[in-house]
């Protein structure tokens, strides 16, 4: 089957379709400018930090928990590649669908905000938000679109504590009710499932697909590199996201908005 088979069979799926799940990861970001943090071109593709260990040792609670100084100088590299991030045509794309749809869930691995940014509202930040600070000492949030000329690590304006970001670090618990709310959807059913820019490493991103699959439901696979799930979803779209999604929606006749 050629590309442009599967994008004319996976359009043909998503005219029947009501509810959609949108798997995401940085992958469905490289148009908007970020980097996928593995894989060609990846922020982290080197095996060590400058400091001599994994970016998943840096990046993780317990060396947050010793070092707080340290996570954030990469937790800043990431965020210096978010800063300013617009959504682009598969973000864009996606919000679309959900406006015309009974439901569009988008489960991302992503912490850049471009979903929401794009105008999707039914979204799993499974892994967080890098935009959205906490204090470590008292109940003191805020919101920091730009981190730029801030102390590091910042610190709590209200009790001097050290700030964190609303994210999952390496090590940490995944979100026990974000989990039981993406099962709920699960359990209600999706008409055909979407997996856009991941490298499927973790289960809780491998085993909706699977589920899917192994269901009899649709499954969609779009990413330039082929992953664990390439052989087994029904269609795989060697494309990027933005190029993907924007043809699919050509097919249907729909035009992904310039702008959000």
């Amino acid at each position: 089957m050629t590309t442009d088979d599967t994008i004319s069979a996976v359009a043909r799926h998503l005219a029947q379709a009501r509810r959609i799940l949108f798997i995401t990861g940085a992958g469905i970001s490289a148009d908007s400018g970020l980097p996928t943090y593995r894989g060609v071109g990846g922020l982290y593709d080197s095996d060590l930090t400058a400091e001599g260990l994994r970016i998943e040792e840096v990046l993780s609670g317990e060396v947050f928990a010793l070092r707080p100084d340290l996570t954030w100088k990469y937790l800043i590299q990431i965020e210096e590649n978010c800063r300013g991030a617009q959504p682009n045509a598969a973000h864009r794309a996606i919000a679309l669908l959900g406006r015309h749809l009974e439901r569009v869930m988008v489960f991302t691995q992503n912490v850049d905000g471009l979903h929401r940014a794009a105008g999707s509202a039914d979204i799993i930040e499974i892994h967080g938000n890098l935009q959205a600070l906490m204090c470590t000492v008292c109940d003191h949030e805020e919101t920091a679109d730009d981190m730029s000329g801030r102390e590091i690590p910042p610190r709590c304006p209200a009790c001097g504590g050290v700030l964190r970001p609303k994210v999952v670090l390496f090590g940490e618990a995944l979100p026990e009710d974000e989990l039981e709310r993406f099962i709920i959807a699960l359990q209600e059913g999706f008409d055909i499932v979407f997996s856009i820019g991941t490298s499927s490493v973790f289960p809780y991103i491998v085993q909706p697909v699977v589920y899917a699959a192994s269901a009899g439901i649709p499954t969609v696979e779009i990413n330039p590199a082929r992953t664990q799930l390439t052989d087994i979803v029904d269609y795989y779209l060697p494309l990027g996201a933005a190029e993907a999604m924007t043809r699919i929606l050509g097919e249907l006749g729909m035009d992904v908005p310039e702008n959000v």
